[in-house]
């Protein structure tokens, strides 16, 4: 997996034809992800304030938060994505973007935000980015404020990762392909699991109160993790409540299949 030079030089040189839609595909669309996989992990936090998405690329997220918050500030690493949402969104005076360093968040003001929002861009990130990121949100949040964080889960498989990479590289994507081996074409960051998730939140001063461990779209192992976190103490503290779910990929085929543009809400001409 990338560094923070790696991943900024990745995705300030991607090619965006279709705005990262296309990453949604396997939901049918990123309609259906977002309603389907996405705002029923979140209704309990939404409509809120002010909200930080971090690395929101091309903001096929943003599409929804937009209208979830008083505020939005938008941090990615990638000047390229910025200037993008920046045009796309520009109509929505509400909303706020920053280029960062792919670390910090010096640009928050303390205590300002009530829910901190990242889905499918900080599976690429490292552990010692995230811890970064929790250290500084402990004084970002407000003291009620909440954090739902989609990050990778690839490092619980190190022992099949060994064994994968000592393939010929044709046989290993063949593997992956067929949910035989963990999906490292996905280009998860290897150090971090949700366990690691969890003690770097309780090293920030925050409680992971919610992990769901997930299977993504190739095979069943639990490669993600999707966390929610909680200044200690808030009123959302409590025992973390952990689940694996290998079956996302069926949630995702029962939405594409029923939901998706192509099939049940789409306007077919008789």
């Amino acid at each position: 997996m990338g560094d923070v030079a790696e991943n900024r030089t990745l995705w300030d040189s991607k090619d965006w034809p279709d705005e990262g839609e296309s990453w949604s595909e396997w939901w049918g669309d990123t309609g259906a992800l977002w309603y389907g996989g996405i705002l029923p992990r979140i209704h309990a936090f939404v409509p809120t304030g002010t909200i930080l998405e971090i690395a929101p690329g091309y903001g096929r997220w943003t599409h929804y938060l937009r209208s979830l918050c008083d505020r939005l500030v938008l941090v990615d690493l990638s000047q390229q994505c910025i200037d993008h949402c920046s045009q796309r969104f520009g109509e929505d005076h509400h909303i706020e973007y920053f280029v960062n360093d792919g670390r910090s968040l010096d640009m928050i003001e303390d205590c300002s935000l009530d829910f901190v929002f990242s889905f499918d861009s900080l599976v690429h990130a490292e552990a010692d980015v995230l811890e970064s990121y929790l250290g500084q949100l402990r004084t970002k949040l407000k003291p009620e404020g909440i954090g739902f964080i989609h990050h990778s889960n690839i490092g619980r498989y190190r022992r099949a990762i060994r064994l994968a990479r000592a393939l010929p590289p044709r046989v290993m994507t063949r593997l992956v392909e067929r949910g035989m081996l963990p999906d490292l074409i996905a280009w998860r960051a290897e150090s971090v699991t949700a366990e690691v998730f969890s003690g770097l939140c309780e090293r920030a001063g925050l409680r992971c109160v919610a992990q769901e461990e997930i299977s993504w779209q190739r095979g069943f192992h639990l490669i993600d993790t999707v966390s929610v976190f909680t200044p200690a103490r808030s009123g959302w503290d409590r025992s973390t409540r952990h689940m694996r779910n290998p079956l996302l990929r069926l949630e995702a085929a029962r939405m594409a299949g029923t939901y998706s543009r192509t099939s049940f809400h789409h306007q077919v001409n008789p």
